[in-house]
């Protein structure tokens, strides 16, 4: 079998940038489309998220992303004067945060190219932020960074205090902000992400409720995404995780079963297959995973995949071949399906719409 890890490369013309909600283009959640790649019958479906249950069978069990989405980006003003951007990405142990310096532009922001160590910037309410080093540190604390690990000072938690001054992080995709409500899922029930885990945006309550009554079984996991490396491409750094027992032990038993584990965002998988030993066995457990699902790591668990649609060179599109590869297809097929997305008009991004991978089960 050819393999299906390696990336893609392809124009994403900008009209296939979804700018706005769907909600905005009267639409509901449920209402955006869903293309399947259906690999135990070798064909490309094209519908709505609310078909999802059409392409699943009692027994399979859905693991959902529960992580809220932050109001993380703050403005935030240099000792010279200079206006930046402050998007808070992934708390550290010790009560440290990594984050990332942004310059404001056209509504929007760039990256910010010149920060340095010992940076200190002045937040609202009496805030302060420290850049310590460059993260991750290598070689020198000179470097120049992405991303940066910082001592924020803030007169409350880091999640109250971005709750009542940040806003919601946003792309040059998306032309106007809106509010924060617009980033949560129905899954959302604890506040710790950078940037929404957006696979699980078009689930409705009415939705879970037509799954759980066909048989088709939930279970939470927890993954605080960071912030996106979406200029540069880069693969994500530690993000923190919680896998109870009671959400292996179904995983497993959904595995022993020959059922489908199917996971609603790359975030999902990054967690299960975290917790997972070489064996297929899944484990509880909790921390900061630096996971990388890539050409020399298999999945051991996850067998089908819920997700939005990924930008050319994104290093997620390395985990969706794997998926691809574990539901009994060829590279060949992902690159299909994403021919048909541009084809057909789907839209990218967060605000767009969603695209399910499912096969055959895997034995256990």
């Amino acid at each position: 079998m050819a393999s299906a890890g390696a990336s893609m490369t392809f124009a994403l013309p900008s009209e296939l940038e979804a700018g706005e909600p769907p909600e905005a283009r009267g639409l509901p959640r449920d209402g955006v489309r869903l293309l399947v790649s259906d690999l135990e019958r070798g064909v490309i479906a094209h519908a709505r998220f609310s078909d999802l249950p059409r392409w699943l069978d009692p027994g399979d069990l859905l693991v959902v992303n529960t992580s809220g989405t932050m109001s993380a980006a703050l403005p935030a003003t240099v000792s010279d004067g200079e206006e930046l951007e402050l998007h808070v990405s992934t708390r550290l142990p010790g009560g440290f945060w990594t984050v990332e310096l942004r310059t404001p532009h056209a509504g929007t922001s760039l990256p910010c190219r010149h920060a340095q160590t010992g940076m200190t910037l002045r937040l609202p309410g009496g805030g302060h932020a420290t850049l310590l080093s460059p993260y991750p540190l290598v070689g020198s604390l000179d470097a120049g960074s992405r991303l940066w690990m910082a001592a924020l000072l803030v007169p409350d938690s880091v999640p109250a205090y971005l709750a009542r001054f940040g806003f919601p992080i946003r792309y040059s995709y998306v032309k106007q902000p809106w509010p924060l409500s617009m980033y949560q899922t129905v899954f959302a029930n604890e506040m710790g992400s950078a940037e929404m885990p957006s696979a699980g945006r078009p689930f409705t309550p009415e939705l879970v409720t037509r799954l759980v009554s066909g048989g088709i079984q939930i279970a939470p996991v927890l993954l605080h995404t960071g912030v996106a490396s979406l200029e540069d491409h880069e693969p994500p750094y530690e993000e923190f995780y919680r896998v109870s027992a009671e959400t292996a032990e179904r995983v497993n038993d959904t595995r022993r079963n020959e059922h489908r584990i199917i996971a609603v965002g790359t975030t999902v998988v990054r967690a299960l297959e975290t917790v997972t030993d070489e064996r297929g066995r899944t484990g509880a457990g909790e921390g900061w995973t630096s996971l990388v699902v890539d050409e020399e790591r298999p999945l051991r668990v996850v067998n089908a995949l819920i997700t939005g649609l990924h930008e050319p060179y994104a290093t997620h599109l390395m985990m969706l071949g794997k998926v691809v590869e574990a539901a009994g297809g060829e590279r060949c097929d992902l690159e299909r399906a994403y021919q048909e997305a541009r084809q057909r008009g789907y839209l990218w991004h967060e605000f767009g719409d969603s695209h399910l991978i499912v096969g055959r089960p895997r034995s256990g």
